[in-house]
This record gives C-alpha cells, sequence and structure tokens, in this order.
C-alpha cells in the first residue's frame, strides 16, 4: 500500500507547477501583472501544506517513513532552489510570449562557471540544511527514536548526493579552471 503522504507530495509538486503556470498566465497571457505576482508569492503556501500535513501524520501516531524524510526533503529543495526556478520559468516565458529577452544560459567555461557551480551547490547545502533541519524537527515530534529510523537514511543519502554534486561539479570546475589558468599564466 501507498502511504498516502507519497500523494500529498504529489499533490503539493502539481500545485507548486498550477500556482507558478497560473501565476505566468495572469502576468504575460491575461497582462495581469499584479495578479500574477500575487500567485508567483504563493508559490510557498504549497511547502507550508506539506509540513503541515507531514507534522499531523506524524502527530497522529504514524512511524517515520521514507515518505516523510521525501517530504523534508521536498520542503528544502523548494524552499532552497525555489527563487531560481520561478526566475527561470520567468525568463523563458517571458521571451517566448512577450517579448523578453533571451533566458540567461549558465556559462560555459571560466571563473564564472566556476562560480556558477559553487552558488548551485551553496543551494544544495541550503536545502540539505533545511531537509536535515526538518527530519531532525520531525524526529522530535515523534520522540521515539524506533519510529524515526527511516529519516536518518533520509539525511544519509542526501548527504551522500551533496558529496557527490560536490566532487563532481564545483570542486572539478575548480581544478579543470585552476589548470586552464595555470596554462594561460606558463604561456605567457
Amino acid at each position: 500500500m501507498v502511504d498516502p503522504l507519497v500523494f500529498v507530495i504529489v499533490a503539493c509538486e502539481v500545485g507548486f507547477w498550477v500556482v507558478l503556470g497560473s501565476g505566468l498566465l495572469a502576468r504575460y497571457a491575461l497582462n495581469m501583472r499584479r495578479l500574477g505576482a500575487a500567485l508567483l508569492v504563493c508559490t510557498p503556501v504549497v511547502d507550508v501544506v506539506l509540513l503541515v500535513a507531514t507534522v499531523f501524520d506524524l502527530r497522529s501516531g504514524g512511524e517515520a517513513t521514507t515518505a516523510h524524510g521525501l517530504a523534508a526533503v521536498y520542503l528544502g529543495v523548494s524552499v532552497a532552489f525555489g527563487h531560481s526556478m520561478l526566475r527561470w520559468a520567468d525568463q523563458r516565458v517571458a521571451h517566448r510570449f512577450a517579448g523578453g529577452p533571451p533566458p540567461v544560459k549558465p556559462p560555459r567555461k571560466g571563473p564564472e562557471r566556476v562560480r556558477h557551480e559553487w552558488r548551485e551547490w551553496g543551494k544544495f547545502a541550503i536545502a540539505w540544511a533545511i531537509a536535515c533541519g526538518v527530519m531532525l524537527l520531525l524526529m522530535h515530534v515523534v520522540g521515539t527514536p524506533e519510529r524515526t529510523q527511516a529519516l536518518w537514511g533520509q539525511m544519509s543519502g542526501m548527504t551522500l548526493v551533496g558529496g557527490i554534486w560536490l566532487l563532481g561539479w564545483p570542486v572539478y570546475h575548480s581544478v579543470v579552471e585552476a589548470v586552464a589558468a595555470g596554462r594561460r599564466s606558463a604561456r605567457r
């Protein structure tokens, strides 16, 4: 049987994109800038709904499952990456439907690429901190360590992902740029 919280998580994800799409539609297609802005500002409400549902589920005697950890991860990622996701969507819709400038693309190489990779990983670090903080809060709410073991696994998994991301992107691009800078310096 599927955990009911999984349905709440899916509904919140769908709700996020519906609110985002409605905000962009109001802003660009209907030329209702204030309504569009108000809808876009409401996207965090989806996160609050998910957090309340998660706490309610655990307070009613449920055992913490992977779904509860996933809800915390979703919340962390939404808070840390939400603004850049909104900006990403807004740039594309503005360009496509409102004659806006082309979307900004990430730099391909050089120090700008290194800064970009560290900034994106920094967002992950914020998401990790929020998700782990929420999971620790959920552990406190439950109060019984035996009922929260799955959350420790979620924190470990997210930490592993962060380590792989750190080495595979920011550190890798920093090393590549340092080698390239050394070669440029040697040629002078």
